[in-house]
Parts: C-alpha cells; sequence; structure tokens
C-alpha cells in the first residue's frame, strides 16, 4: 500500500524560511505529476505548486518568487523549498504524487504538515 510522509514545517519568523519534504512508500512503478496544496482551518484547500513531468513546473501567483518545487520522480519525491515567509502563508501543507502502483494509476495524499510564520 503507498504511503506519503511529510516532513519539514514548523514555526518561522517573517521573511524566515522552511523546506518542505515528501516521499512514498510502497511498490511503485512510476510517477508523473508531484505537487504541494495548502489549507487553513476553515478555508478551502488552496493548490501552491506542481511539478510535472509533462508539464513543466508551476506555481500559484500568491507564491511564485518565493517557493521553488523540485522533486525526483524516479525516487517519488518531491520537495517545497519555501523563502520570504509571511504570516499569510500558515497552514497546513499536503503533498500530493500521481503515480502507479499496484492498484494501477492513482492521486495520492499525505497527512499535512503544519507550517507557522509567526514574530
Amino acid at each position: 500500500q503507498v504511503q506519503l510522509v511529510e516532513s519539514g514545517g514548523g514555526l518561522v519568523q517573517p521573511g524566515g524560511s522552511l523546506r518542505l519534504s515528501c516521499s512514498a512508500s510502497g511498490t511503485i512503478f512510476e510517477a508523473n505529476n508531484m505537487g504541494w496544496y495548502r489549507q487553513v482551518p476553515g478555508k478551502e484547500r488552496e493548490w501552491v505548486a506542481t511539478f510535472s513531468s509533462r508539464h513543466g513546473i508551476n506555481y500559484a501567483s500568491s507564491v511564485r518568487g518565493r517557493f521553488t518545487i523540485s522533486g525526483d520522480f524516479a525516487e517519488s519525491t518531491v520537495y517545497l523549498q519555501m523563502n520570504s515567509l509571511k504570516p499569510d502563508d500558515t497552514a497546513i501543507y499536503y503533498c500530493t504524487i500521481n503515480l502507479q502502483s499496484q492498484e494501477g494509476w492513482n492521486t495520492h495524499w499525505g497527512r499535512g504538515t503544519q507550517v507557522t510564520v509567526s514574530s
């Protein structure tokens, strides 16, 4: 069974940086799309960035120029480098990877990691 595990969240001051990591475990044959979303309690989940083998890299306008997504399709691992963090970036961050396992192609989600930007 495939599982995604995120790490790297925490508390940081405005202007600081954090690096999130997400790795998939299980029997994985191939991955093609990886991304990050975030959610504030009481609000809808918001797309942050995508790293796609077919469509390249894309960012939400709110994070473009400050966040950098990267990853390794062969290792089913995705990262999010977050710089110049603002209080508005405070949220639970979720990774997502579309991959092929013994169950076929599915999009899997991590459980989330809390990022808090506060002085």
